[in-house]
C-alpha cells in the first residue's frame, strides 16, 4: 500500500515538474524549442546599397552563433529581404516577414524612410521593430511607440556636437549644408539648428537637399559653394557623401567639412572619394574604426577581425559598417540571452529596455543602456578629424543631449 502510495506522489510530483517546465517556456510567433526567427529589411539595391554589408556582416554572424549551438539552444533563423531604399517596398516586405514568414520580430533594419513607413504597422502588429538601423530622434518614444526602439547615437545628438564644435572653434564663420530631403537629413539639419539656437538663421546661409533619385550631388554642391559659406556640412548617406566630398576637391575649395557619422566608413566613403579629397575633414564616432592604428592589438578588435576571416572573409574589413553590424549582432544576442525560455514579443521588448552591458568594438567608456522610458542604447560620441588615411579620434567623450 506504501509502495502504491509513494509511486502516486512521485508520479504527481513528476507530472508537476513536468508542467511547470512547460509553463516557463512561452513562445509567441517565430519562436520554438529550436528556432528563433528573425526578420530583417536591407538596401541591397538602390541608392544605399553601400549598407547592403550591414545585413550581410549581421547573417555572418547568426551563422557563427548556430554553428556554437545557437542561443539557449534554439536556433537563428534569419530572414533578411531587400528594399531597395524604397518606403513602400519596405512595407511589403514587413508585411511578407509578419504576415508570411511569421518572425518573432524585425531587427535592424535599415533608413528613417523605409522604417517611419513601418513603424505604425509594428506597433499595431505588436511585433518588435527592434535596434532600427537610424539614428533619427523618433525612435526614443517608449510611450507613443513601444514596439520601436533605435540602437546607434540620433542624428539630432550628433548635430548638436557639431553645433557646440562650431560655436566654440569657429565663432561667427558662416555654414552651408548639403541634406537628404527626407527624414534622415530633416533631422540633422533640426539638431544643428537646436545646436546653434538664436544664431542658427545668421549663420547658416545656404541649404540645398537632394533626392535619393538623383544621380549625383555636384548642381548642389556647386550651388553651395556659390554662397561661399566658411563651414560646408555633409548630411548624405554613403554614395552622395563620397560625390559630395570627390566635387569639392574638384573645386579646389576648402571649407571646414563636417560628415556625418554614418557615412564615416573608409572603405565605403572616404577610400572612394579620394584620400587627397578627405584631409581635416571631421565627424563623430563611436565605433573602433578598423583602420585605426591604435586598435592594432585591441583583443575585442581582433575578435572582429578573427569573426570576419572566418565567417565574412568577402567582407571588406576596411568598411566600419562591418564593425557596426557586429555590435548590433552582439545587442541582439544579449536581448535573446535574457529572455531566456519566454520568447513572447511582450518579453523580448521588455529586456530590451533593461539594458547595461558594453561591447569591446565601442570606443573606451561607450555603455549600451536602456530603460522603460529610455529607448536609446547609445547616446556618446567622440569627435575624430581624418588624416592620411585614417580618422584621429580628439577630446572627450560627449553626449550632446539637449540642455
Amino acid at each position: 500500500m506504501k509502495h502504491a502510495k509513494s509511486l502516486a506522489l512521485a508520479g504527481v510530483l513528476a507530472a508537476s515538474v513536468a508542467s511547470t517546465a512547460a509553463a516557463q517556456k512561452k513562445y509567441d510567433p517565430g519562436a520554438t524549442d529550436t528556432e528563433i526567427k528573425i526578420g530583417n529589411i536591407m538596401p541591397y539595391s538602390g541608392p544605399a546599397s553601400a549598407y547592403a554589408t550591414i545585413g550581410k556582416t549581421e547573417a555572418a554572424y547568426f551563422n557563427k552563433i548556430n554553428s556554437e549551438g545557437g542561443i539557449n539552444g534554439r536556433k537563428i533563423n534569419f530572414i533578411s529581404y531587400d528594399d531597395g531604399y524604397s518606403p513602400p517596398k519596405a512595407v511589403e516586405q514587413a508585411r511578407k516577414l509578419v504576415e508570411a514568414d511569421e518572425v518573432l520580430l524585425i531587427f535592424n533594419s535599415l533608413g528613417t524612410p523605409s522604417n517611419t513607413a513601418i513603424q505604425k504597422y509594428m506597433n499595431t502588429k505588436k511585433v518588435p521593430q527592434l535596434f532600427v538601423s537610424t539614428g533619427a530622434a523618433k525612435w526614443n518614444d517608449p510611450k507613443n511607440f513601444p514596439w520601436t526602439m533605435g540602437w546607434q547615437p540620433n542624428y539630432q545628438t550628433e548635430a548638436r556636437i557639431y553645433a557646440a564644435y562650431i560655436l566654440k572653434n569657429h565663432p561667427g564663420k558662416t555654414i552651408g549644408v548639403l541634406y537628404q530631403n527626407d527624414d534622415f537629413g530633416k533631422d540633422y539639419v533640426i539638431g544643428l539648428r537646436e545646436g546653434l539656437s538664436d544664431q542658427a538663421n545668421k549663420l547658416i546661409v545656404v541649404e540645398s537637399s537632394y533626392e535619393t533619385s538623383t544621380p549625383t550631388v555636384d548642381s548642389q554642391v556647386v550651388q553651395i559653394k556659390t554662397a561661399n559659406p566658411d563651414i560646408f556640412i555633409n548630411i548624405a548617406t554613403p554614395k552622395f557623401a563620397a560625390q559630395a566630398i570627390k566635387k569639392i576637391g574638384e573645386l579646389k575649395w576648402t571649407p571646414v567639412h563636417f560628415l556625418t557619422n554614418v557615412s564615416g566608413s573608409i572603405g565605403g566613403v572616404m577610400k572612394p572619394a579620394g584620400y587627397e579629397n578627405d584631409q581635416g575633414i571631421l565627424s563623430t564616432a563611436y565605433l573602433k574604426d578598423p583602420k585605426d592604428p591604435q586598435w592594432k592589438d585591441d583583443p575585442a578588435m581582433n575578435e572582429w577581425r578573427a569573426f570576419m576571416t572566418r565567417w565574412y572573409p568577402e567582407g571588406d574589413q576596411d568598411d566600419a559598417s562591418t564593425v557596426f553590424a557586429y555590435g548590433v549582432a552582439k545587442g541582439l544576442e544579449q536581448v535573446l540571452k535574457q529572455c531566456k525560455d519566454d520568447l513572447t514579443r511582450e518579453n523580448v521588448m521588455k529586456q530590451a529596455a533593461n539594458l547595461n552591458f558594453e561591447i569591446g568594438i565601442y570606443l573606451p567608456g561607450t555603455k549600451i543602456k536602456t530603460g522603460p522610458t529610455d529607448f536609446a542604447p547609445l547616446e556618446q560620441l567622440q569627435m575624430m578629424r581624418f588624416k592620411g588615411e585614417s580618422w584621429e579620434l580628439f577630446g572627450p567623450i560627449m553626449s550632446g543631449e539637449k540642455s
